[in-house]
């Protein structure tokens, strides 16, 4: 499956928080650009050094009117778990069947170790605030991912 179109609007979600609460994509059209990436797995080292990069970047985002939705297969518990182990300060969503992932193209059938298994490709959306989607990040290092989001943001920006 594909990725939603650069352009058009981005697919629409309600999933659960870490605290259990309903979030929606919807509510923030018109109100900010949003961040949607997507993770494979909550408390593993590629994933908290991704998280963390985003928690420090925050004073930025919110300077760009920039909100960040961490979505992945966990369920709640386990989401708030790693929420409050990392005191991360943005949404962590649930999408424990996968559906917003496939809605999203991301996903894929994945090959570590010499086994292959369906799962998550870390990929990162940027959200308009028209609710059109500005751009798709997919090749980045978790490292560097904050920064390399930060970039991107100044330019759509800057359009």
């Amino acid at each position: 499956m594909s990725h939603p179109k650069v352009g058009n609007l981005a697919p629409a979600f309600t999933l659960k928080n870490q605290n259990g609460e309903s979030v929606s994509l919807k509510q923030y059209k018109d109100v900010s650009w949003v961040v949607v990436y997507f993770y494979p797995k909550a408390s593993t080292p590629g994933c908290t050094t991704q998280a963390c990069g985003l928690r420090d970047i925050q004073k930025e985002l919110s300077d760009k009117n920039v909100v960040v939705l961490g979505l992945s297969p966990d369920p709640v518990p386990k989401l708030e778990k790693f929420y409050d182990k990392q005191t991360l300060n943005f949404d962590l969503l649930s999408d424990e069947g996968h559906a917003i992932a496939d809605k999203y193209g991301v996903w894929q059938l994945k090959k570590f170790m010499g086994k292959e298994f369906m799962g998550i490709v870390r990929t990162t959306f940027i959200i308009g605030i028209d609710g059109r989607l500005k751009k798709v990040m997919d090749k980045f290092k978790t490292k560097v991912h904050h920064d390399v989001l930060l970039e991107t943001l100044d330019e759509l920006q800057g359009e």
